[in-house]
């Protein structure tokens, strides 16, 4: 009699484990495949044989806040583990770092630093381009819990209502723009959208889909530990894969293939047609701006001036113009 009770909760027992372990195969699969998706996902950021130049990410100036209220980092910081990550630009420290450096070159310049400690001007290393994620503008209605409810009364209407949809957190939708300006010619040389929504992420927040991807290490796990963070990121890194193909024919050097800085004339000159200094085109006036076209012969440098005549000039007559 026992051994047929024990026998029966036995064969119950079995039954019951099979179910749950049936019942948990999906759970497992969906898992797996989500994590498939993370690796495939963080390995599509594109990684460059070479440099494209030098970049600084920078928030958009009429930019509002809507990270902070979901206990998000910066979009910035984000930015920057994708150029980190890539490989594809030097990434230059324009904020809390550059504050910092900026502090330390005060230190300096009053004489409080070290004999030797070698910081002052003419270290900081330019950015060729600035690049700032922004949201896409595109929807007029402000309710519901889009972003458009969180900013509209902060700014009364139009703005906070240009953004609702952008990105909506009851909804888990976000839609990106990245855009790549050169900091010599302002041109905007580059603009890339990326859209993505909660069923991209594969399944949700406790599978950790940026797990292990370096986010939470780089101070910017909100964006790996929360839905909406993750629906984000996968709209900026589609924006940022998409960007770096568009930059792919930037020149090698960005300052030399910019114009060349003007320079102003500092001592009454004279216009020559060529670096010999034989045949003068026109006399220069002290003050007067002039354009390097980048040809020089020795101190000769060939300029172009305001009026389009093109010559040659001693450059011990010139300086960098300031205004």
């Amino acid at each position: 009699m026992n051994n047929g009770i024990t026998h029966r909760a036995l064969q119950r027992a079995c039954l019951s484990g099979l179910a749950l372990l049936l019942a948990a195969s999906p759970a497992i699969a969906q898992r797996q495949s989500a994590q498939d998706l993370r690796k495939e996902q963080m390995q599509q950021i594109p990684v460059c044989v070479k440099k494209l130049g030098t970049i600084s990410v920078l928030e958009p100036e009429d930019s509002t806040n809507w990270w902070s209220g979901q206990q998000l980092p910066a979009p910035s910081k984000l930015i920057k583990v994708f150029v980190n990550k890539s490989k594809c630009f030097t990434l230059v420290d324009r904020g809390a770092g550059m504050d910092a450096a900026m502090r330390e070159r005060d230190l300096a310049s009053s004489g409080e630093l070290r004999g030797r400690s070698n910081i002052g001007k003419g270290q900081v290393k330019a950015a060729d381009y600035v690049m700032v994620p922004d949201l896409i503008s595109q929807n007029s209605n402000a309710g519901g819990s889009g972003v458009g409810a969180l900013v509209g009364g902060l700014l009364g209407g139009s703005r906070g209502a240009a953004l609702g949809g952008a990105v909506n957190f009851k909804k888990k939708t976000a839609d990106v723009v990245l855009t790549v300006t050169d900091v010599r010619s302002s041109e905007q040389v580059a603009m890339s959208e990326g859209s993505a929504k909660k069923t991209d992420i594969g399944f949700g927040v406790g599978g950790g889909l940026f797990g292990g991807s370096g986010l939470g290490g780089a101070n910017v796990g909100g964006y790996a530990n929360t839905e909406v963070g993750q629906v984000i990121t996968m709209a900026y890194l589609q924006a940022y894969i998409d960007i770096v193909s568009q930059l792919g024919g930037l020149p090698e050097n960005a300052s030399a293939a910019n114009a060349q800085q003007a320079v102003t004339v500092t001592k009454p000159a004279r216009l020559f047609a060529a670096a010999d200094g034989r045949k003068v085109l026109r006399p220069l006036d002290v003050g007067m701006m002039l354009y390097p076209t980048g040809t020089k012969n020795g101190v000769m440098w060939e300029v172009e001036d305001e009026l389009g005549n093109k010559g040659w000039v001693s450059s011990t007559l010139l300086e960098l113009s300031r205004n």
